[in-house]
């Protein structure tokens, strides 16, 4: 056997991972990053050869921020996330594998005993869907064929050679994995197959003759938790061009999407300029080109934000806008918007004065923001923004909830001043998400990410688990976090 059985632990559990690691060693060939939830245990199984890059975007996929996965392979060593409650199950020269249980409220104090957790927690069974607020952009990357051709919302998915298959079909998350409806059609080279998509991203594969097949010329790869290699696809809805720089050897794009990373998203050269397609969120987005190593600003794009360099990034804005208004200070010369959405960067976002005020449009999508103003070189504060402060820790912090997908629900605690929520969706803030008394209990809505979260309520200053869910985990101060999955 891999490893010891706990006498808690029930058999299927040690078939599970046995099971994994034989479909690993007969599949060596492709690295194995594995998340699943099984009998009332989380399990992760990861190859030791991952690159840095697939064990961030594995990371990014199942909001597993909280785990230093990265030291566990490095170090070939789980002692830390041991001594907050993993187990280490498997650790030999190809593969690291821990496991970890769930419990109800009733048996916090005693984890010996098992809750049983249906795989319907677990999102990543399901189709993810298209538009998600943890997808800032992406970019598709073929090899051997062009990208595929899209007229207007039609794209035309193409897998090249097989010309002797029998017959070929085109299943992924656009079409619930139909075994059936897509029947893609014999063209000179390969196949064919017509979709209608909104823009977002999307997994696909195709079944050759009955054989479930990724794209090979695609190279862009994700594993869906249960140990399956899907290829993915953005469908674009922005084209980045220009017509300048046409003396440029190359024409890069970077942006507040992509973290400004220069090298990452090339232009590729046509008869009139340059031009790349990338699928972006909703909302507003700066950036610049770097033409052979030299960073400009946009010069076709008039819409522009100051940087903290003394220059100018282009902006690009998405999507629907939400405008922010300050009352008042119709005497006041330069009032700044500043928060979450843009890194709180005090010198970019300037607003307008108006009648009664100051106010500004600003392209935002779905999720919750913390914002604030600075008024002439001091923030708002007080009741009713009415004073001002030097101090930016006296500010007056402001949430913007917008499409909330989840109301968090405490009920009792009548006697209660201040009920707050707190979680890795907020960074653990203890004071951020004010709950607010409806009839017999404290309520907030938020826009909650597909996947996996953990969080707190925070009871006059008291922190406790959710009384009204049934999944928690243990955490390294031994006092536990309530877990909630969100699939849609």
């Amino acid at each position: 056997m891999i490893f010891y059985i706990n006498k808690t632990m029930k058999h299927i559990i040690a078939m599970l991972v046995l099971m994994l690691a034989v479909q690993y060693s007969c599949m060596a060939q492709a690295p194995l990053k594995v998340y699943k939830i099984k009998d009332g245990r989380m399990y992760i199984m990861l190859s030791k050869g991952l690159s840095e890059a697939s064990i961030d975007s594995f990371i990014t996929d199942y909001n597993l921020d909280d785990l230093d996965l990265k030291k566990m392979i490095r170090e070939n060593s789980a002692d830390s996330l041991v001594k907050t409650g993993w187990k280490l199950e498997l650790n030999n020269n190809e593969l690291i594998s821990i496991s970890k249980k769930l419990g109800g409220i009733e048996s916090f104090k005693d984890p010996s005993m098992d809750i049983a957790v249906s795989d319907k927690f677990d999102p990543r069974y399901n189709n993810f869907p298209a538009v998600s607020s943890d997808v800032k952009y992406g970019v598709n990357r073929f090899k051997n064929k062009n990208l595929f051709a899209i007229n207007d919302s039609v794209v035309t998915f193409f897998l090249r050679g097989h010309t002797d298959a029998k017959q070929v079909i085109l299943a992924g998350s656009f079409n619930d994995w139909s075994t059936s409806a897509l029947k893609m059609t014999a063209t000179e080279g390969g196949w064919s197959a017509d979709v209608k998509l909104l823009p977002g991203k999307y997994w696909y594969k195709f079944i050759i003759d009955g054989n479930w097949e990724i794209d090979t010329d695609n190279k862009l790869v994700e594993n869906d938790g249960k140990g399956n290699d899907n290829s993915v696809f953005y469908r674009p809805n922005y084209i980045f061009r220009s017509h300048a720089f046409a003396n440029s050897k190359e024409l890069y794009v970077a942006g507040s999407f992509n973290n400004w990373n220069g090298k990452e998203l090339r232009l590729v050269k046509t008869n009139n300029g340059w031009a790349i397609a990338l699928y972006l969120a909703e909302g507003t987005h700066t950036y610049r080109f770097i033409a052979d190593g030299v960073w400009n600003e946009d010069p076709e794009n008039t819409d522009r934000f100051p940087n903290e360099f003394g220059q100018f990034n282009s902006v690009l804005r998405i999507g629907k806008q939400h405008v922010f208004k300050l009352d008042g200070f119709t005497t006041a010369t330069k009032i700044a918007l500043l928060g979450s959405f843009n890194n709180w960067k005090d010198d970019e976002l300037l607003m307008k004065k108006v009648s009664d005020g100051w106010e500004l449009p600003y392209a935002i999508g779905p999720g919750n923001y913390e914002y604030t103003f600075k008024v002439d070189g001091k923030w708002v504060a007080g009741e009713n923004n009415s004073n001002l402060t030097s101090d930016a820790n006296k500010a007056n912090y402001f949430n913007l909830i917008l499409d909330p997908n989840y109301a968090f629900r405490l009920k009792g605690f009548a006697d209660a001043k201040d009920v707050f929520l707190s979680g890795d969706f907020n960074n653990w803030s203890p004071n951020t998400y004010r709950l607010i008394r409806q009839d017999d209990e404290w309520v907030i809505s938020l826009h909650i990410d597909k996947g996996k979260h953990i969080y707190k309520f925070v009871v006059d200053g008291k922190w406790m688990l959710d009384p009204g869910n049934d999944l928690w985990e243990q955490n390294e101060h031994q006092t536990g976090n309530s877990v909630l999955w969100i699939d849609q």
